[in-house]
């Protein structure tokens, strides 16, 4: 006999900001233009980050420390846990950063998910992200974009239903799959899929064009709306099942 497995969704947003803790404000001294750029944060993340979790009234995990201090969306040990600024400091004083800012989010968020699947529920966790329009003199031919793993049938299937729902809210935006990223990379919805199986735990990494961000006005506010409206539409339309 099958149940029907109820949808829950988790936001998070691993790049929020490009703040400076005061304690290594000396340690980024001279490097303010590299911290405001998209190397310190994902401009726009929070904002879309903040109004999807409002929307559905959920939670909102966020940070708004540069990533240049540590990366929350890595894994320990990664190479680019750390950035070139932050990389040379001692052992020591590089668990205290990860013990101070990066386990307190990543098991805040890790233990929402848990607590939520081991309720009975399946986890559609969309982290927010953003990236720049141009990168090594190359333009990004994507508006928005998805990460998730394609191995993986019922990320495959949300990711697949948001996309045409969202294509019928904003017909003239590109769409990509696992692009300028690929989902199956090192990141916190990777981590996830490690602990829970395809039916009860969905990662997707949301992309959005920092050209749209930067531009404000309608078109990044339509983007926003747009995003949360077919996402409603997405959520209202899927379910799973599981044996009881």
């Amino acid at each position: 006999m099958a149940a029907e497995r109820r949808n829950l969704l988790v936001v998070t947003c691993e790049h929020g900001g490009c703040d400076i803790p005061r304690a290594y404000e000396a340690l980024f001294s001279g490097q303010e233009a590299l911290v405001h750029s998209h190397r310190g944060w994902d401009t726009g993340a929070l904002e879309l980050g903040r109004q999807m979790a409002d929307s559905f009234g959920v939670p909102l995990h966020a940070a708004t420390m540069t990533r240049l201090l540590i990366d929350l969306n890595r894994s320990i040990g990664h190479r680019q846990l750390f950035s070139e600024i932050t990389r040379p400091l001692s052992p020591a004083c590089r668990r205290e950063i990860i013990d101070r800012y990066w386990r307190p989010h990543r098991q805040a968020v890790e233990g929402e998910v848990a607590r939520h699947i081991a309720s009975g529920v399946r986890v559609i966790h969309v982290a927010t992200h953003s990236f720049t329009p141009m990168l090594n003199g190359r333009q990004r031919s994507a508006d928005v974009a998805w990460l998730y793993d394609p191995r993986r049938h019922a990320e495959s299937d949300f990711v697949r239903a948001w996309m045409m729902d969202f294509a019928q809210q904003a017909p003239g935006l590109r769409r990509r799959r696992n692009y300028p990223y690929r989902g199956r990379g090192d990141g916190l919805t990777a981590c996830l899929r490690k602990r829970h199986p395809d039916e009860t735990y969905v990662g997707i990494e949301l992309e959005v064009n920092q050209g749209i961000v930067e531009r404000r006005g309608a078109p990044w506010d339509e983007l926003r709306a747009n995003l949360i409206a077919a996402l409603a539409k997405t959520l209202a339309g899927a379910s799973t099942d599981s044996a009881c």
